[in-house]
């Protein structure tokens, strides 16, 4: 395996480009391809025999670009299909979202009580539950789907009274108005935006909690997750002039995904640069 290969990335839909650009900033001289299956969004709703095969055909489709690390940058995807893609492809270092999510989890929190919001499918699995158990098996895990947050996000509203009413449904089962505890007593002292799609609505979600509450994605964790598992293979590229290039695939619609996805990367995407794919 050569290090000038790119690394793939894939997500559902959009939320992934988080996590790219993430990477993007850990690892400037890397060749990057990204896959977004807007075409089939959301992951989040449908069973996991369903996600798996959807993430199996995003990873070969990245595979047969011949890469050097694969990411799935997808919650759900991750929590389903992570060790079913690494036996697929043993010899292709794979990482998922979870993990490091967790573990940025569990360094925010001091009391070991941590919120985690997500998907249907994501919370159902209990994925983030058992990564954080991993780490700290006295960790109090309060966990909340919110499947609505993805079509929210997708559209583009970030922000505003529609998007912090839905907020405040979905937060006041784990930060109830009063004390916000678990039933120990613990206050909760950190949220894990467990989904991909979520960290542009943490203004909105910063706004219902205020400051004292932890807002933990892990776009960071992975992008260090990535560069670390590069360097113990030694397939980090030797450009070191922040030169890396990106390609960017889509099932569904490349000027859409251009003009959201210029929200997710945080810069400019022009519909030109968007690849029509199939799967």
């Amino acid at each position: 395996m050569s290090s000038d290969l790119p690394i793939g990335v894939f997500d559902s839909g959009m939320g992934g480009l988080t996590v790219l650009a993430a990477l993007m900033e850990r690892l400037p001289d890397e060749d990057m391809i990204y896959l977004g299956d807007t075409a089939r969004l959301p992951y989040g709703t449908k069973s996991p025999r369903t996600v798996a095969r959807y993430a199996a055909q995003a990873a070969a489709k990245l595979v047969e670009q011949k890469i050097k690390l694969l990411v799935i940058a997808c919650n759900t995807a991750s929590a389903t299909a992570l060790d079913d893609l690494r036996a697929a492809w043993p010899e292709l270092p794979v990482l998922g979202v979870v993990e490091p999510g967790a573990r940025a989890a569990c360094a925010a929190t001091r009391n070991g009580s941590i919120a985690v919001i997500a998907t249907e499918s994501t919370i159902r699995n209990g994925a983030y539950q058992a990564a954080i158990h991993k780490i700290n098996p006295q960790a109090r895990v309060a966990a909340q789907a919110c499947s609505l947050f993805v079509p929210l996000a997708e559209e583009g509203w970030m922000e505003g009274p529609i998007v912090e009413a839905v907020a405040r449904r979905y937060l006041a089962p784990v930060f109830p108005a009063e004390t916000a505890r678990t039933p120990d007593g613990r206050m909760p002292e950190c949220l894990v935006l467990g989904c991909t799609h979520f960290p542009p609505l943490a203004g909105a979600l910063r706004a219902i909690l205020g400051e004292e509450i932890k807002i933990v994605d892990s776009a960071a964790t992975t992008a260090a997750a990535a560069a670390e598992a590069l360097d113990g293979r030694g397939l980090r590229s030797g450009r070191n002039l922040g030169q890396g290039k990106t390609r960017f695939m889509t099932t569904d619609d490349e000027v859409r995904f251009a003009r959201i996805g210029s929200l997710f990367l945080g810069r400019p995407l022009e519909a030109g640069q968007v690849e029509l794919i199939n799967l």
